[in-house]
């Protein structure tokens, strides 16, 4: 990673409590600097410890989630939805790239989604999409990364403070 700062990326497959709390501080770091990610201020930490507890229990469900770790601390992760249905076995939704504000700019964001382009082509999924807040940061990153913007749906998410924004859906081909 740029800045002399590493960070390891691991699959997690079961519910530990110390990933538990780091996963809801990260959870209430993007929240509470306005991040779009179905939640809205002040993030409870009841709220994000259910949050993180309900998803826990789909990992395998057809949910994916890896961390990123820095000093044994959470400071980045992301999740993939796999499509279960008999005609989307092809394809996953990125969800919830999350990185916290003191660790941004220094590449975890972008290892976090080549670790999920690696595993998508690995595993027969060869079509990602995503979406995010239209005019955001993070679509600058997705740009960046090789990701093709579909369009724009008005109002779609609310903001953390409750405001109406567009959300901008992407998409991505992965192949082995």
């Amino acid at each position: 990673m740029r800045d002399g700062m590493s960070a390891t990326i691991r699959r997690i497959e079961s519910a530990e409590a110390p990933v538990i709390a780091g996963l809801c501080a990260l959870l209430a770091d993007a929240v509470h600097d306005g991040a779009s990610v179905g939640f809205l201020a002040p993030l409870a930490p009841e709220t994000a410890l259910g949050y993180w507890r309900q998803f826990c229990a789909t990992l395998h469900d057809g949910m994916v989630l890896w961390i990123a770790e820095s000093d044994g601390k959470v400071v980045g992760t992301v999740q993939l939805a796999l499509n279960g249905k008999e005609n989307g076995r092809h394809r996953a939704d990125v969800q919830k790239l999350l990185v916290l504000r003191t660790h941004r700019g220094r590449g975890i964001a972008a290892a976090l989604m080549k670790t999920v382009d690696d595993y998508a082509a690995t595993n027969g999924r060869t079509l990602l999409v995503l979406d995010t807040i239209a005019g955001s940061p993070a679509e600058f990153v997705y740009r960046r990364l090789g990701w093709q913007k579909v369009g724009e749906i008005p109002d779609y998410a609310a903001m953390p403070d409750g405001e109406l924004r567009p959300t901008a859906y992407y998409y991505k081909r992965c192949f082995p």
